[in-house]
This record gives structure tokens, C-alpha cells and sequence, in this order.
């Protein structure tokens, strides 16, 4: 499978490494807004100008597509889902459904696929939700993040005028999550299930108030949270925040039983050391299973629920039905 990468950041250094880590996968290209010559590669994959990929058309079978949510993602996958089978990251929760739409109709006019929102939340922590919600109708769903790095969050605020760089930290509230892992069912506001820290380097002269302000009134971001805006220096940034690390918690609590005598938690919990390198190996496996469907015939745009989950792994079935069933 040819993998080529579009944006050559975390996330995209991420697939390169995890391209290394599947044989059936061979990274072909990276494609960036950069200068090309400015930008070197773990190893040693050719780079080339974004403005030169639809000459590949023919060379690659997934593209991978590695922007922020914030901006570039809901404008690159329809429009690059016109030349390629695609897949991208994209993890504005509330957007999913309306990108999903854009998507699905470029996907479906050029008669490519296309997955959407994938990773770890969205991703796995999403089929985690709809399997535990199916096996335990009579219940209740409950996320939490981190404390970890957002890497969307981030680049967010990142895009404010007067920000050099940031770093935005999602803290579980700890009453709320013993609460639900002792069963008590709480009903939980947004507010009341997480934090937000967020450490910011800000231009020399830069307005921080307005910073500050429009960080905490950010729709789909910061506005429904308790969040602090810490300014600090780009050496303090480098010296105490440079890892991106994060992890969380899908829990399903429910009942079954004539009278719901019996109650059951299920829980599916990630640590990561990094959010992009995990990110990526995700991209990787959702990749291959839209080539095998590609193949199939398949256009348009999905989702990791739309996914069979022999189709993420290199194994045949029988090899599958043998060692993991």
C-alpha cells in the first residue's frame, strides 16, 4: 500500500515512523506548504510542494492527511478526496457531521473513499462507545481526557494573532471520575468533567488580555470549561512542556437483569507517551482498511463505526480466526 503524507508536522512525522512498523505499507512522498528544500524527513522520504500533488494520482493509494481541525482540514479532505483515497484526523466533535457531508460528496463525485475522524477520540474511544452502548442498553456513557496534551486544541490557539506558540493540557476533574467508577451514575455538565490549562507564548508586545479572552470564549474548544491561560517563555515551553503526551477513559455503566439487579462497568482506558505517534499508527491501520475497500469497489466517505475490524489488521482471516478469536 502506497502511503503518502500531506503536512509534515507531529502527526505527519508520526505516520512515517509507523509506516516503518507495517510491511504491507511503504511511505512514497511527503507533501508540504513549505519550502520542500527547508524540510528533512526522519527518513529520508522525498518531500515535495503541496501545489505539485495532483501529478500523483497515480502513485498513491491512501493519502494521508495530516492538518489541524481548526482550519486546514475542513478545506484540504473534499478538496484533496477529489484526486485520493483519503484519510484524516479531523476531531472538532461538533463539526464531524457537516464535514462528514463535505467529505462524502467530493468522495462519492470522484469516485474515491474516504474516512473521516480517525485516531483515538475520535477513533477508538468512539467504537468503544457504541460497542459498550450496544452490549448495555439500559446505561449511561461517560469520556474523560487526559491529563494530556491536545494536539487540535493546541494548534487552535496557536492560529490567535500575538501567539507564538502553546501548549493546552485536558484535565479530568477527579471527584467526577471516582464517581463514576464507583458506579454512583452522576449526571455531569461539561464543566464538570474537565479542566483546561493552557500555557501560551505570546509575542513581544502582543495584547495578552485579548489573548487571554478569546482563548476562554472559543466555541467547540474552551468556552464550555473552567480554563486557565498561563503565559509563559518559549524556554520555559521547550524546558517543561515539549512531550505530547496524553490518554483517557470511555466508561459505560449499565444494568441488565429482570429488575436491573445486576450493574456492569465496562472501561477502555489509554496511556500514551504521545498523542501524534499513537495518532498516527491509528491513521495507518484505518488507511489499510479503506484501500481493502477501496478495492472492493467501495467510494465515499466513513467512519471508524463503518469499519469491519478484520479489515484494520494485515492478518488474512484465517490467520485472524486462529490466533485472535
Amino acid at each position: 500500500m502506497r502511503i503518502a503524507v500531506y503536512g509534515y508536522g507531529n502527526l505527519g512525522r508520526g505516520v512515517e515512523c509507523a509506516v516503518r512498523q507495517n510491511p504491507d505499507t511503504e511511505l512514497v512522498a511527503v507533501f508540504t506548504r513549505r519550502d520542500p528544500a527547508a524540510v528533512k524527513t526522519l527518513t529520508g522520504v522525498p518531500v515535495y510542494s503541496a501545489d505539485a500533488i495532483t501529478d500523483f494520482r497515480d502513485k498513491i493509494d491512501v493519502l494521508i492527511i495530516c492538518g489541524g481541525s481548526a482550519t486546514d482540514l475542513p478545506e484540504m479532505t473534499p478538496r484533496l478526496a477529489k484526486y485520493f483515497n483519503v484519510v484524516d484526523s479531523f476531531d472538532t466533535h461538533a463539526k464531524i457531521p457537516v464535514h462528514f457531508e463535505n467529505v462524502n460528496a467530493a468522495a462519492k463525485e470522484s469516485g474515491h473513499i474516504a474516512l473521516i475522524s480517525a485516531g483515538w477520540d475520535p477513533g477508538m474511544f468512539s467504537i468503544s462507545r457504541l460497542y459498550a452502548s450496544a452490549i448495555l442498553p439500559d446505561g449511561n456513557d461517560y469520556t474523560f481526557w487526559g491529563r494530556g496534551v491536545s494536539q487540535g486544541h493546541s494548534d487552535a490557539i496557536r492560529r490567535i494573532k500575538g501567539v507564538v506558540d502553546a501548549r493546552q493540557y485536558t484535565v479530568p476533574v477527579p471527584a467526577a471520575l471516582q464517581a463514576v467508577r464507583n458506579g454512583e451514575n452522576p449526571t455531569l455538565t461539561t464543566r464538570e468533567k474537565h479542566t483546561r490549562e493552557c500555557y501560551v507564548v505570546a509575542q513581544e508586545g502582543a495584547d495578552k488580555a485579548a489573548i487571554e479572552a478569546e482563548i476562554k470564549n472559543m466555541p467547540n474548544y474552551f468556552a464550555d470549561y473552567d480554563t486557565t491561560v498561563t503565559f509563559i517563555s518559549m524556554e520555559e515551553l521547550q524546558k517543561n512542556h515539549a512531550g505530547i503526551p496524553h490518554g483517557g477513559c470511555v466508561i459505560r455503566t449499565g444494568k441488565t437483569g429482570l429488575n436491573g439487579e445486576c450493574k456492569h462497568v465496562i472501561e477502555y482506558s489509554l496511556k500514551l507517551d504521545s498523542n501524534p505517534q499513537f495518532t498516527s499508527s491509528a491513521l495507518i491501520a484505518f488507511a489499510r482498511a479503506i484501500h481493502k475497500m477501496y478495492t472492493r469497489g467501495e467510494t465515499g466517505c466513513r467512519t471508524v463505526f463503518d469499519i469491519a475490524p478484520a479489515d484494520l489488521s494485515p492478518l488474512s482471516g484465517e490467520e485472524l480466526r486462529a490466533h485472535m478469536l
